[in-house]
């Protein structure tokens, strides 16, 4: 999960700060410079902030404390190994937690949505969409290679990802709800698909889990040309997801 991965990050600023510490001692121009107690602070929202990505709330009176402890050299509570087990497991309880109560939210909103005027049932309460403006070109076919402009959202208007210009996207490579709810659109369509996480992401990607998921989708062009294919940007893939230091995601 992408919470283990901020906790592994933790681990690795505390250890390259401590092998640091001699090196900025031996610098009397640092020591002149520095304002301790703003790098005071500053490392305290770091910490912070850090903590807070992890998924589950620490009781930061205990975190206090046992950093004063560690100060003192009085014994921890854990070992290391035992700490990072630990929390492994609460972020594990906290996951399927999440994972349970945004099910239920994507349940019950599909059907509510459902009843909304307008709304197209693509698939039983799996899928659905709204067309927002018609269109009156080529039609988007099951493996081509359209051309859109997108935002996706989360239920509560959260923007997670967007197109910063045209961009071209492979329908046999996304997932199941993004490729099936553009297969019908015609060029020049702007449409809201709504996405339940069984065609979603589920439990799996850096999303959270078990996100419904909301796109505006306009159509640029049915299908692009090999040559096109060539020359334009794609929507990120895997690995351009995981190298996003802010866990943000596109639909693939």
């Amino acid at each position: 999960m992408f919470a283990k991965k901020k906790f592994l990050f933790v681990f690795t600023l505390m250890v390259s700060l401590s092998l640091g510490v001699g090196y900025a001692e031996n610098k009397e121009e640092a020591k002149e410079e520095a304002d301790i107690n703003k790098i005071s602070k500053a490392f305290g929202h770091l910490i912070g902030k850090n903590l807070d990505s992890l998924g589950f709330e620490f009781n930061m009176a205990d975190v206090i404390k046992g950093i004063e402890d560690s100060l003192a050299g009085k014994e921890s509570p854990m070992n290391e190994n035992e700490c990072v087990q630990a929390i492994s497991l609460v972020q594990e309880e906290a996951f399927q937690k999440l994972a349970q109560e945004n099910l239920e939210k994507a349940d019950q909103f599909m059907v509510e949505n459902g009843k909304e005027d307008g709304m197209i049932q693509l698939e039983g309460n799996k899928l659905q969409c709204k067309i927002e403006h018609e269109g009156d070109g080529a039609v988007v076919e099951k493996y081509f290679s359209p051309v859109i402009r997108y935002s996706g959202k989360f239920l509560d208007g959260k923007v997670f990802g967007a197109s910063q210009e045209d961009e071209l996207v492979a329908l046999d490579e996304v997932i199941p709800g993004f490729s099936k709810g553009i297969v019908g659109m015609k060029e020049g369509e702007k449409r809201t698909i709504y996405i339940h996480p069984d065609l979603g992401y589920g439990t799996s990607g850096y999303l959270p889990p078990n996100s419904l998921l909301v796109f505006d989708i306009e159509l640029v062009k049915a299908n692009a040309t090999p040559q096109e294919e060539e020359s334009m940007t794609t929507i990120p893939s895997e690995d351009a997801k995981e190298i996003a230091a802010d866990g943000e995601e596109a639909v693939r």
